[in-house]
């Protein structure tokens, strides 16, 4: 429950600082262009220290990595508040310490996962933390909106710090299991470098061909499907059907299907469930499928919740199984290295997706994503250990 709690708040905090940073640019205290500045130095430190906290947590006591990051993450939110409508230096440079306490804390939460709760329950754990999530998501607009009327921003900002704070505190320490080189009869062997470190995640993470497909077609979903239909979205809700009601019906089915995907997946124990986790990620292409095509706007409102609930479909296998596979003492930087490439690259293609629309038009551009996000994770699922996402020795025992 401790560990559940600090998650939680770490994701309701990460989401909320741009929907609270978003109400500043309407009360203009902060511009859009300082709105955007603000958001790429936290996602330029969340990328920065992502591959750093992986290794840090796999060096260290994952229980501290947690601490120190979600506490820096803490800092940052009453230097937000101090340099709102004052500092935009000041709001950019503790934006990209809040980025960077959220992506250190990301793989030490989910190697913290491995270590607190026991094998046969993490896929519960696992879609009760992206419930709570959710939940949050879902009810967080209106809860900050309904805040919004009697707190001013820099409020909602040490509120934020305090969600981070309590990611900091609440977790509990972990069981973590010494390594064969610290259990050693002979001394204990100088400690590798950074970079070594580093790529032993690497090599960790290609031990796996399940995970190397898997990640490769959760990127491309990402980077094409997600990113087209974040810019694409907002346009034809209003160009194609005149109002923003489409765009917020999407937006909260897609949460809503999410809400039910993690119900599901809670219970449901595919015999191939890697096979069902990649299905269920490819139905993403629904979404810019329903965009393209001039149908009904109940018909997008529906692809977007299936395309939620296959996204956690996907999400909560993905992480079970990479817990339960992945080499204990690597598990943090093979989970950065997750991290690292579908978040890394998302940027790329917001920022490559209205180019496109405007060279190509909306119709190609979103036919291609479709079909990226259809056809990557059937080539993935076609790696033989993606059945199962486990080698065949694992299977007697899954």
């Amino acid at each position: 429950m401790r560990l559940w709690t600090g998650t939680t708040a770490s994701g309701l905090a990460t989401w909320a600082l741009p929907f609270v940073l978003g109400l500043a640019v309407l009360e203009r205290d902060l511009t859009a262009g300082g709105l955007g500045l603000v958001l790429a130095a936290r996602t330029a430190g969340f990328l920065g220290a992502v591959a750093v906290g992986g290794v840090l947590a796999d060096r260290h006591s994952r229980r501290a990595v947690v601490l120190w990051s979600a506490t820096a993450a803490a800092v940052a939110a009453p230097l937000l508040a101090a340099g709102l409508g004052r500092s935009l230096l000041l709001m950019s440079g503790s934006a990209l310490l809040a980025g960077a306490g959220q992506g250190a804390c990301r793989p030490a939460f989910q190697a913290l996962t491995a270590e607190i709760v026991d094998a046969g329950q993490r896929q519960q754990a696992n879609a009760a933390t992206t419930l709570a999530v959710r939940v949050s998501t879902l009810t967080g607009p209106s809860l900050a909106a309904l805040l919004a009327t009697v707190l001013d921003v820099q409020a909602l900002l040490l509120g934020i710090g305090a969600l981070w704070l309590i990611a900091a505190l609440v977790p509990g320490r972990g069981v973590r299991k010494p390594s064969a080189a610290t259990t050693a009869d002979t001394q204990t062997p100088a400690r590798a470098s950074f970079r070594q470190e580093f790529l032993d995640g690497v090599r960790e993470a290609r031990r796996h061909p399940w995970f190397v497909a898997g990640l490769g077609a959760l990127t491309a979903v990402i980077a094409t499907g997600y990113s087209a239909t974040a810019v694409a979205l907002p346009l034809i809700s209003r160009d194609r059907y005149g109002t923003e009601v489409v765009l917020a019906a999407a937006t909260t089915a897609y949460t809503v299907g999410a809400l039910g995907g993690a119900l599901v997946i809670a219970r449901w124990r595919p015999r191939s469930r890697g096979w069902a986790a990649l299905a269920g990620l490819a139905v993403y292409g629904l979404a810019p499928l329903s965009l393209m095509l001039p149908v009904h706007p109940a018909v997008v409102v529906a692809a977007y919740a299936v395309a939620g609930m296959g996204i956690e479909l996907f999400n909560v296998p993905w992480f079970t199984a990479t817990q339960r596979e992945v080499a204990p003492e690597k598990l943090a930087r093979v989970s950065s290295l997750d991290f690292l490439l579908s978040y890394g690259l998302a940027p790329l293609g917001l920022a490559l997706i209205a180019p496109a629309v405007d060279a190509f038009g909306a119709g190609p551009v979103l036919l291609v994503c479709a079909l990226t996000c259809f056809l990557a994770p059937a080539a993935a699922a076609l790696v033989p250990t993606a059945r199962r996402f486990s080698p065949p020795e694992n299977v007697s025992r899954a």
